[in-house]
């Protein structure tokens, strides 16, 4: 492990040695990084994801990743070797202060302590216990235990933070009892996060995904109904469609394959939730049932329900400020005269600031919390605080891992990484296979950068009108392209272990990050493959996608049946 560790670095440095730097220097003055130094961008998403794999630490990996980044840029600018080391290092601190600086960053850390605090509350006050207690008289097997984790993911469809954050804490002592692995839990809370608020008819994702495609299409000079299209791009959402069916058919089945099928046969043999050897990041102890007397799940419903409440009050009002500061005197109009219909809730959740709004939410619903443990006598308002405290505590290791993958999209941003990455998309192609294109594109820019957000903003100019220059007279196509945009990105960043949905995923379900990453890959990949080859494919050649569907469902039954292995983790051997 340590002799490849060592040789890995000594490439990457010797890489690094052999740039000619004076001439970087000279071209990035006049062309971008990303054309002048071409494969060199990949470097550091490479390392970071290569070290997580071998090493199994991912901070050590992320914080590795961004230095070789930081190194590189110093060293395209005109460095020498230990100005560029050094400069290097110290240019890792502005970056990760530029991350915590961003207010959208800062929502979401303060969101992920906050929410930290309030389950602590929750399970201390008997509340996460009682709920846990009255699902186990519902959740007869892992069958049933697995479809309700499946219908809570889709009940929390408004956001994927708050779906990774909410679902896996309240369903992992359920899953636990029926001697599930966590990886199995973190895979259905990950996969019902993104794919679910990706195609949601509201979702704090629409205002950022109906807008990129209003400007594209505005680009080649076309005003259309962004909202509509986004509604006819919904079939094409191949990955998110059959990824959330192959969730339910495996709980249904039972059967497991790959890495997930050893981590569930591992939970079965030997009762061992968690592989040896791992870590579980921000779950160090079992926060302490103080509650006294009998256990009542209002002590999580309720604060739980406010945290979904006061999040639609939120977007709501958030949104609505942002709408009446702006000069978009439609918008206006139609807040004033319709302020509840569904397109005035739309685009006021569209337009809201998540990360704010989240993090409002949490603290409201942990200060009901509060005062419903100190009321009910189960523990004082100071031992309240403590026990607070005590459970953002358990989160700093996921805001760390947060900040560190932020920074390293930052340094692949100044590196121009996605923008190499795009340029060789190429602009000669048959047009049947530029949405499978999209689609593979948007996966490895998404799973290199670990933000979906980001590969939609790179990739939905470009698409639009490529699409409309090969096919001007099939705006399905069109359409087809611009859903592939979208599904690519969510498949990516569902893949990469730099992703914040994942690492959310992971710490809200208790599984180890690499893991959860290892045993969701090959189900994602399945579900890709299947995606291209029975989705975009036939789609690209004008077969209906009411055709197509039904056969990329049957794909995924037969790939399920072929592939997959029965695994009852209730069953003694």
């Amino acid at each position: 492990m340590k002799h490849r560790l060592l040789k890995l670095i000594l490439f990457v440095s010797a890489i690094a040695l052999f740039i000619p730097t004076p001439v970087l220097a000279q071209e990035a003055e006049a062309t971008t990084l990303a054309s002048t130094l071409g494969p060199v961008t990949l470097i550091p998403p490479l390392i970071a994801i290569i070290l997580a794999f071998v090493t199994k630490n991912v901070v050590l990996s992320l914080f590795v990743g961004i230095f070789s980044g930081t190194v590189i840029v110093q060293y395209a600018t005109g460095a020498r070797l230990i100005s560029g080391l050094v400069l290097g290092f110290t240019d890792i601190v502005d970056y990760v202060l530029n991350s915590l600086a961003d207010p959208w960053n800062a929502g979401i850390i303060l969101q992920v302590l906050t929410i930290g605090g309030l389950i602590a509350l929750i399970t201390s006050s008997g509340g996460a216990r009682a709920v846990a207690e009255s699902l186990a008289k519902k959740a007869k097997g892992p069958i049933s235990t697995q479809l309700i984790t499946w219908v809570l993911g889709l009940l929390i469809f408004f956001d994927d933070y708050a779906n990774a954050l909410i679902v896996g804490p309240i369903m992992r002592p359920v899953s636990d009892k029926m001697n599930m692995s966590r990886e199995r839990l973190a895979f259905i809370v990950d996969a019902t996060a993104a794919p679910v608020a990706g195609i949601a008819l509201i979702s704090t994702w629409i205002g950022y995904e109906v807008g990129l495609i209003n400007d594209a299409y505005q680009s080649i000079g076309q005003n259309v109904n962004a909202y509509g299209v986004f509604l006819q791009t919904i079939p094409y959402r191949f990955y998110n469609i059959l990824m959330l069916f192959f969730v339910v058919l495996t709980s249904i089945t039972l059967r497991e394959f790959g890495s997930m099928k050893k981590a569930q046969e591992r939970a079965r043999d030997t009762g061992q939730l968690i592989a040896e050897g791992s870590s579980l990041e921000g779950e160090d102890e079992e926060t302490e049932v103080t509650a006294k007397g009998k256990l009542s799940v209002w002590n999580a419903l309720v604060p739980i329900g406010a945290l979904i409440v006061f999040s639609f009050i939120g977007f709501y009002t958030n949104g609505r400020q942002v709408i009446l500061a702006s000069d978009n005197t439609a918008l206006i109009q139609l807040i004033q005269t319709s302020p509840f219909s569904f397109a005035a809730i739309r685009e006021t959740f569209g337009l809201s600031d998540a990360s704010v709004v989240l993090f409002q939410a949490a603290l409201i619903s942990s200060i009901i919390a509060l005062i419903m443990g100190v009321i009910q006598g189960h523990f004082t308002f100071g031992k309240g605080i403590d026990i607070w405290v005590s459970g953002m505590k358990t989160l700093i290791i996921t805001g760390v891992i947060l900040l560190l993958a932020w920074s390293l999209s930052g340094i692949m941003n100044d590196l121009g990484t996605a923008d190499y990455l795009v340029s060789l998309l190429g602009d000669t192609m048959p047009p049947f296979l530029l949405p499978t294109l999209i689609f593979v594109f948007g996966a490895i820019i998404s799973f290199s950068t670990g933000t979906s957000y980001g590969t939609m903003g790179i990739l939905m100019p470009l698409a639009i009108p490529l699409a409309t220059a090969m096919q001007p007279d099939n705006p399905e196509f069109i359409v087809m392209s611009v859903g592939a945009v979208l599904t690519g990105a969510i498949f990516g960043d569902h893949s990469s272990p730099i992703s914040d949905t994942t690492i959310l995923s992971s710490m809200g379900a208790g599984s180890n990050l690499l893991d959860h990453v290892t045993t969701q890959l090959p189900y994602a990949l399945t579900i890709g493959v299947i995606s291209i080859v029975f989705g975009y494919i036939p789609s690209a050649f004008n077969l209906s996608i009411w055709i197509v569907l039904p056969l990329a469902f049957l794909a995924v039954v037969a790939a399920v049946y072929i592939l997959g292995t029965k695994v009852d983790t209730t069953e003694t051997i």
